[in-house]
C-alpha cells in the first residue's frame, strides 16, 4: 500500500511537472545501464536541478557534501545496485528531536528518458535523486518541496541549532563569525530578497576577503569585482590565483569580495551542529531540554503580547537557572542559553492551504517555586525580561540570550491569536544544573470537562459561539446542577453575557472566554443561593441589595431603585436569569466606567455618543434625566 501511494504521490506530481510529455517513473536500471548509487564520492557537483523549484534543499545538500561524516549519517553507505540490491534504499533524517529512517524505491520520474527533477552530472549516478525522493516522502509529496528555506533542510540533515543574520545591519564581526563557523564545521547560505536561492560558503586567508559562492541553479549571475573575467584577477599573484580558481570546480561557482557579499545579499542563514557561541573560542558542553506542544484555537492559540486579553492563554514552560557561566568576557554574571521554536508539519500540510505561521517567543522572570500557569494580571503587569527580535514566518526562530541566575518562564506564541499549529520548544543551557519543565495549567474538573465536551459540541469547527449557541450550552450546564432550578437563560441574557466577555471583538465566545463566564457565573451562583431562602430560585429585592453588595457592588438608594424595577416582577421577586442578567450589566457598566477614570478620582465626562456606546445596557430602560441622575451619583463618591 506504501509502494502504491508513493506511486500515486510521484504521478500527480509528474503530470504538474509536464503534462503534455511525461513518460512515467522508472526503476533505475530501466533508465540506464550500469546504475551506480555514489561514484568517486557524493560531492557537490552530483547536485543538478531539474524542473522542480527546489533549490533551497539543493543547496543544503551541496553544504552537506562538505562534511562527509555528516553526509553519511544522512545517506547510510552499506547501499548499492549491486550487493544486496532489493530496489529499494533509505536515508535518515532529523525530524523533531529524533531521528529517523525514510525507505524508497528506486523508481524516479523521467521525461523523455531524461530525470525529471534532480540528477547528477554523471548519467548514470543517483543519490542526489534518491536523496530527493525521500526527502519529498518525509513531506508527503514533490510538490510540498516548491519553494523554502536552506535552514530547514540543514536541520533535517543535522539537527543543528539555526540562525540568521540580515546583512542590511550585520553584527561587526560577521566576517569571523563566519571562519569560525566553519571550521567547526556549520552549514551556511545566502539568499537576495524573498528568492529561496542559497549556497555554500567558503573563505580565504589573506588581505583581501573573499567569500566563494555556489549558485544551486546552475549558472552564475555575477558581473562585478572578482567574478570569473573580472580585472581583480590581474592584482593577486599568479600561485594566488591558480589557487583560488582551483577550489571553483564547476561554472556555478563564484567569488565575490565580503563587501560586496554584504551589499548585494540580504540574508546569512547558518546552521550550527551545537549552539557553541561563535563569538569566542572556547567550546562548550550543552544541556537540552526538548518540549513539544500546541496552539489549539479558542482555548491556547493565545497570540503575541499585542493582544493581553489572551495572551496568557499560550503554552508556558518553566526555566531554571541557578549557575552562571564561567569565566564570562564581560565579567557580568549570567547564564547563557539558546531558545529555538519550530512549528511542525506546515510543509506537509501545504496542499490543504497551510503556510509558516508567524511565530515567536518571550521569557519572563518569575518568583522561585512558581509551578503555577500564569494567569493574564501577571502579564498585565510584568514586562518580559528577553524575547526575540522579531516574529517572523518561518520554520523556526531562534535566539540566544545570557540571563542573570533565576527562574523563567519561556511563552511560545503565533503573532496572531486563533492560529493553529503544533511547535517544538529547545532551550539549550551550558550548566548541566539548569532545568526546564512545563508549567501545569489549572487542574480541569469533571465538571469543567463536561461542559468543555458540551461546548465543542456546539461550537463547530470554529470553537465560538454566538448567543443563540450560548443559550444551548448554559441550558446543558445548568441542568446539570440540580441545586438551580432553572430552564436557562434568555436571549437578551445571552446577549449581554457576550458583550461582557468578547474580549477579541468577535461577537462571539471562544473556550476561554466561555470559561471565565462560567467561573463568574458559579461566584454569583453561591450568593444567590445564600439569599434563596426558600428555594424557590427566586429572591426578593429587598434580598438583591445585599447579594449585589456580596458581589462586589456598592451602588446607591436610586440604582437600587432602578434595579428592582428593571429586574423584579410583580410579587417584587428576581428570578435567577433577571439576578445573572443584572449582574452581567452592572459588571460591564463599571468596567466601562473605571476604563474612562483614569485618574481614579471617580468622575468621568462623557458625550452622548459614548454613553450610548459603553452604557446601552441602561439606556433602553431608562431615561435621560435617570442617565443624568445615575452620572450624578457615581461622581458624588469616589467608592462608585
Amino acid at each position: 500500500d506504501k509502494w502504491r501511494l508513493d506511486q500515486v504521490n510521484f504521478q500527480q506530481t509528474l503530470r504538474q511537472t509536464d503534462a503534455s510529455n511525461a513518460e512515467g517513473d522508472f526503476t533505475t536500471p530501466e533508465i540506464c545501464e550500469n546504475p551506480q548509487f555514489i561514484i568517486d564520492g557524493a560531492n557537490r557537483t552530483d547536485i543538478c536541478q531539474g524542473e522542480l523549484g527546489d533549490c533551497w534543499l539543493l543547496a543544503a545538500i551541496a553544504c552537506l557534501t562538505l562534511n562527509e561524516k555528516l553526509l553519511y549519517r544522512v545517506i547510510p553507505q552499506d547501499q548499492s545496485f549491486t550487493e544486496n540490491y532489493a530496489g529499494i534504499f533509505h536515508f535518515q533524517f532529523w525530524r523533531y528531536g529524533e531521528w529517523i529512517d525514510v525507505i524508497v524505491d528506486d523508481r524516479i520520474p523521467t521525461c523523455n528518458n531524461q530525470l525529471v527533477f534532480t540528477k547528477s552530472f554523471r548519467e548514470n549516478e543517483f543519490w542526489s535523486a534518491l536523496l530527493e525522493k525521500a526527502y519529498a516522502k518525509l513531506h508527503g509529496s514533490y510538490e510540498a518541496l516548491k519553494g523554502g528555506n536552506t535552514l530547514e533542510a540543514m536541520e533535517d540533515f543535522t539537527g543543528g541549532v539555526t540562525e540568521f543574520f540580515e546583512l542590511a545591519e550585520p553584527p561587526k564581526e560577521l566576517y569571523s563569525i563566519m571562519r569560525k563557523a566553519l571550521e567547526r564545521g556549520s552549514l551556511m547560505g545566502c539568499s537576495i530578497d524573498v528568492s529561496a536561492g542559497g549556497g555554500f560558503l567558503s573563505l580565504t586567508n589573506g588581505r583581501i576577503r573573499l567569500i566563494r559562492l555556489r549558485n544551486p541553479w546552475g549558472w552564475v549571475v555575477w558581473k562585478g569585482p572578482w567574478s570569473p573575467n573580472s580585472k581583480e584577477w590581474s592584482t593577486i599573484s599568479i600561485a594566488d590565483k591558480e589557487n583560488l580558481k582551483k577550489q571553483t570546480v564547476e561554472t556555478s561557482e563564484f567569488w565575490m569580495s565580503f563587501d560586496d557579499f554584504k551589499k548585494y545579499f540580504t540574508k546569512l542563514e547558518m546552521c550550527n551542529l551545537t549552539p557553541d557561541t561563535l563569538q569566542g573560542d572556547e567550546r562548550h558542553s550543552w544541556t537540552v531540554s526538548v518540549h513539544e506542544g500546541r496552539w489549539v484555537r479558542g482555548s491556547s492559540a493565545g497570540g503575541c503580547r499585542n493582544f493581553p486579553d489572551t495572551f496568557w492563554t499560550n503554552p508556558q514552560y518553566r526555566l531554571q537557572l541557578h549557575e552562571e557561566d564561567d569565566d564570562p568576557e564581560d565579567g557580568r554574571v549570567a547564564c547563557t542559553v539558546v531558545v529555538a521554536l519550530m512549528q511542525k508539519g506546515r510543509r506537509m500540510q501545504r496542499h490543504q492551504g497551510a503556510k509558516f505561521l508567524t511565530i515567536g517567543f518571550s521569557i519572563y522572570e518569575v518568583m522561585r517555586g512558581q509551578d503555577q500557569h500564569l494567569q493574564k494580571d501577571f502579564f498585565l503587569y510584568t514586562a518580559s525580561k528577553a524575547k526575540c527580535k522579531t516574529y517572523i514566518n518561518l520554520r523556526e526562530v531562534t535566539e540566544r540570550f545570557r540571563l542573570p541566575p533565576g527562574e523563567y518562564v519561556v511563552i511560545p506564541t503565533t503573532f496572531n491569536p486563533h492560529k493553529e499549529g503544533e511547535f517544538i520548544l529547545r532551550v539549550f543551557s551550558e550548566k548541566q544544573n539548569t532545568s526546564e519543565e512545563m508549567l501545569e495549567p489549572e487542574v480541569e474538573t469533571e465538571e469543567e470537562k463536561q461542559f468543555r465536551i458540551i461546548y465543542q459540541q456546539i461550537a463547530g469547527e470554529d470553537m465560538q459561539i454566538c448567543a443563540n449557541e450560548l443559550k444551548t450550552i448554559m441550558k446543558n450546564v445548568l441542568s446539570k446542577r440540580g441545586e438551580i432550578k432553572s430552564d436557562g437563560f434568555s436571549l437578551e441574557t445571552c446577549r449581554s453575557m457576550i458583550a461582557l466577555m468578547d474580549t477579541d471583538g468577535t461577537g462571539k465566545l471562544n473556550l476561554q472566554e466561555f470559561k471565565h463566564l462560567w467561573k463568574k457565573i458559579k461566584e454569583w451562583q453561591i450568593i444567590f443561593k445564600r439569599y434563596d431562602v426558600d428555594k424557590s430560585c427566586t429572591i426578593s429585592s429587598f434580598e438583591m441589595r445585599n447579594a449585589v453588595n456580596d458581589a462586589g457592588f456598592h451602588l446607591n438608594k436610586q440604582l437600587y431603585d432602578i434595579i428592582a424595577m428593571r429586574y423584579a416582577d410583580e410579587r417584587l421577586n428576581i428570578d435567577f436569569d433577571s439576578y445573572i442578567c443584572c449582574f452581567v450589566r452592572l459588571e460591564g457598566m463599571f468596567r466601562a466606567f473605571n476604563a474612562f477614570d483614569k485618574d481614579g478620582d471617580g468622575i468621568i465626562k462623557l458625550n452622548v455618543l459614548e454613553v450610548k456606546t459603553h452604557f446601552s445596557f441602561f439606556i433602553s430602560n431608562h431615561s435621560v434625566q435617570q442617565l443624568k441622575s445615575i452620572h450624578t451619583d457615581f461622581s458624588d463618591n469616589k467608592n462608585n
